[in-house]
C-alpha cells in the first residue's frame, strides 16, 4: 500500500556553475510530494497523515525562507552572515535533483516506522519541472 503527502515551502539559491539565469540569486516554491510504501497495520494504516507531517514537516520547516547555499560558496555564504539570513549549507549545488537526495536521505534518517519499505520523493522546483527519487528501505 502508498501513502502520499504533499508539502511546500519558499526558498531561495543559485547554481554558480551555470550558464544561464540560475547563476543568479533567485528562489522558488517548492513542492514534494513524499510517498511512503509499506504494509497497512491491523486498523489498515500505513502510517497516520499526522504522524507523516510530524517526521516530514521539519524537515520542511528547515529550508522554509532559507537560502540553500554550497558550503564552498564563501561571497554567498559571507553575505548571509552578513544580513543574518537563514541559510542551510550543503555539500552539493542546490539543483532540483541534488535536493531531492537530500530531502530522501533526511527522511530515511528519521523516525520511519518499521512497516514502511520505500519512500519516494518528487521535488518540484517549478510548476512543470521536477526531479523524482526513490529509496528501498
Amino acid at each position: 500500500m502508498k501513502i502520499a503527502k504533499e508539502f511546500h515551502w519558499e526558498m531561495g539559491h543559485r547554481l554558480k556553475f551555470h550558464q544561464g539565469k540560475c547563476k543568479n540569486l533567485h528562489g522558488h516554491s517548492y513542492k514534494s510530494m513524499i510517498e511512503l510504501n509499506g504494509e497497512p497495520d491491523s486498523n489498515g494504516m500505513v502510517l497516520d497523515y499526522y504522524d507523516m507531517k510530524s517526521i516530514i514537516g521539519p524537515i520542511i520547516d528547515e529550508l522554509d525562507h532559507a537560502f540553500m547555499v554550497h558550503a564552498n560558496d564563501k561571497e554567498v555564504l559571507d553575505f548571509l552572515e552578513q544580513i543574518g539570513s537563514r541559510k542551510v549549507v550543503v555539500d552539493f549545488e542546490s539543483t532540483a535533483e541534488n535536493i531531492c537526495l537530500y530531502l530522501l536521505k533526511q527522511i530515511k534518517s528519521s523516525n520511519l516506522p518499521k512497516n514502511i519499505k520505500s519512500v519516494k520523493v518528487k521535488v518540484l522546483e517549478t510548476e512543470n519541472t521536477y526531479a523524482e527519487e526513490e529509496a528501498i528501505l
